[in-house]
């Protein structure tokens, strides 16, 4: 849209009801602050502008609210009077002169562009105030929009309502626009004269109307509108957002066999054609492309997966894991910070922690990189089709050549040169009838501990 728009977002609230010690706008929906999932759409709905409403944390609420796109402006809020209050905290910036104000809240993060674009397209078309509005089944405890002949008339708060008005099931969500050029004289005629004394931006519909004015509700999902104020509700919106989100991943071609046991990260890309079976979590910065396979009960965070890899089950990818085409990280193994090329098989309980896995090697059962000191890490470099038997103990930094062979059980402290054979172990004897004495003294002693007792 051509027309200018400052998006006021509050964001001020003391996170009470959350029982918690940070505010409300910081805990996370997909591993992502609220707030920031709100600025993101506020970023997608043409809008560049922001004012942002701080109380608690402001610091750290603008931080989190400060997205590529977005000139964020914070105004601290420091006494609660009621939500047209709260937005008047910004009057510096409503006061440049935008077209459009829109007022959104941190505590609202599945909110998409539709209903704010819809809602400033309102104003455009010459209305003073477009309110975002939501149908449901369970009005109760929602302010109703009163409607007649397609003109907004008034939002009665349920307990002002008549039985008729709380029949009505269109529902204030709190958001709306309001026409930049009037916004500051609607914003201070609004009064306290209620029970509570605060100043409700509710009232603006119909001080825009008594002026001669005219406002308008826009539909959006009720759960698009779904706010925060407990730990419960959090829970719920997480439940909505992972749903939506693997719908948008299955229409896009990826395979889930158990969709509702799969949970993403806001920023998690999967590839067409992948598969993730059941009980896969994806932690922050996952790129899985197309044609990969994540068996069940896998935990991948910071990862890259390249086409055709397999990873799992019982598999962890932690920060820096890059897995090559065509190469597999097994069952119980664990790798982090590390390139496995490809073709390239750690198959099962492995670790794998900064390193380099050349094209096609294999690492055997029970092999470990001993990356750590105790104070500082350091690096494996396996080379191309080298073999790593079962259960070895590879203490960095240490290389191994292109196809070399470490023997199975072998501590290996020092390089080991291409195609060479390592073997890192004690030699093995045997001491014949010895199992016998140990096993009849170590029963002797336990029968003499019995005497005793």
């Amino acid at each position: 849209m051509s027309r200018s728009c400052l998006a006021v977002i509050l964001a001020a609230g003391e996170s009470t009801r959350m029982k918690s010690s940070m505010s409300k706008v910081l805990h996370p929906v997909a591993g992502r602050p609220m707030i920031a999932h709100v600025m993101a759409t506020i970023a997608t709905s043409g809008i560049s502008d922001v004012a942002l409403v701080v109380g608690r944390d402001a610091d750290k609420v603008t931080k989190a609210a400060s997205i590529e796109g977005l000139e964020v402006t914070p105004f601290v809020q420091t006494e609660r009077l009621g939500t047209g209050h709260a937005v008047l905290a910004a009057r510096e910036a409503i006061a440049r002169g935008y077209d459009e104000i829109l007022v959104a809240y941190g505590d609202v993060p599945l909110i998409t562009a539709g209903p704010l674009i819809a809602a400033r397209e309102a104003l455009a078309k010459g209305n003073d105030i477009a309110v975002i509005g939501f149908h449901t089944d369970k009005p109760t405890g929602y302010g109703r929009l009163l409607v007649e002949n397609g003109e907004l008339v008034a939002i009665r708060e349920e307990k002002d309502a008549s039985d008729e008005e709380r029949a009505v099931t269109w529902c204030n969500s709190g958001l709306m626009a309001i026409d930049g050029r009037k916004a500051l004289d609607l914003l201070s005629r609004i009064g306290n004269a209620n029970v509570k004394g605060e100043y409700y931006l509710t009232d603006l519909v119909e001080i825009a109307r008594s002026l001669g004015g005219r406002a308008v509700a826009v539909d959006a999902p009720e759960e698009e509108l779904t706010g925060c104020n407990n730990r419960a509700e959090l829970a719920a919106i997480e439940r909505l957002w992972q749903d939506r989100r693997r719908h948008e991943l299955m229409i896009s071609g990826v395979s889930m066999i158990a969709p509702e046991t799969v949970f993403f990260s806001h920023d998690t890309v999967i590839g067409q054609d992948a598969l993730i079976e059941p009980n896969v979590v994806f932690g922050p910065g996952v790129v899985i492309e197309g044609g990969a396979v994540i068996h069940a009960f896998s935990h991948i965070e910071g990862a890259h997966v390249a086409a055709g890899a397999t990873v799992g089950p019982f598999a962890r990818l932690r920060p820096g894991a890059n897995l090559a085409e065509g190469s597999k990280v097994g069952n119980f193994c664990e790798v982090k910070k590390a390139e496995i090329g490809k073709g390239a098989k750690v198959n099962h309980l492995t670790y794998i922690g900064d390193a380099t896995i050349g094209a096609d090697a294999n690492i055997g059962a029970g092999t470990i990189t001993c990356n750590y000191d105790g104070i500082n890490k350091h690096e494996t470099h396996i080379g191309e089709r080298a073999f790593i038997g079962s259960n070895s103990a590879l203490v960095a930094p240490v290389s191994i050549g292109e196809g070399a062979f470490v023997a199975s059980g072998s501590v290996i402290t020092e390089d080991v040169p291409a195609d060479a054979l390592a073997l890192g172990r004690a030699r093995q004897e045997i001491k014949p009838e010895r199992a016998k004495v140990i096993r009849e003294r170590n029963q002797a002693l336990k029968a003499a501990r019995a005497g005793k007792s």
